[in-house]
């Protein structure tokens, strides 16, 4: 059984016109964006959720991995790009690859593009 419900609501234009633009710049859904804003409003009331891990207890992910996982998720879109820069970076010189020389990752394609522009590639 799911613990994912659709629902309906209405909203003010100028509402969903903001929730959309936080989660283009959160890099997010729409349904992130609502969840987390409905998430902050019955908290702040006293109404709680139960505390779950989204992924549930998973065969080869243990504790410190789900442990990882959710704090990396807890991260911005920014963050996490950064974040996995940095472990290229250091993946980099323990494999001794000369900076510029590795892989590349990217969540979006828009960011391919401008590493492409930045890189002059």
């Amino acid at each position: 059984m799911s613990t994912i419900v659709r629902v309906t609501v209405t909203l003010p234009k100028d509402v969903l016109a903001a929730a959309d633009a936080r989660a283009e710049q959160l890099d997010r859904s729409r349904s992130w964006v609502v969840a987390e804003a409905l998430r902050g409003f019955t908290q702040s009331r006293g109404v709680s959720e139960p505390v779950t891990t989204p992924y549930g207890a998973r065969p080869g992910l243990g504790e410190y991995r789900l442990n990882q996982l959710e704090a990396d998720l807890a991260l911005t879109a920014e963050q996490r790009v950064r974040e996995a820069e940095r472990t290229a970076r250091e993946v980099d010189l323990v494999r001794g690859v000369l900076p510029g020389n590795g892989v590349r990752f990217f969540d979006r394609y828009e960011d391919f593009l401008q590493w492409k522009r930045r890189e002059g590639i």
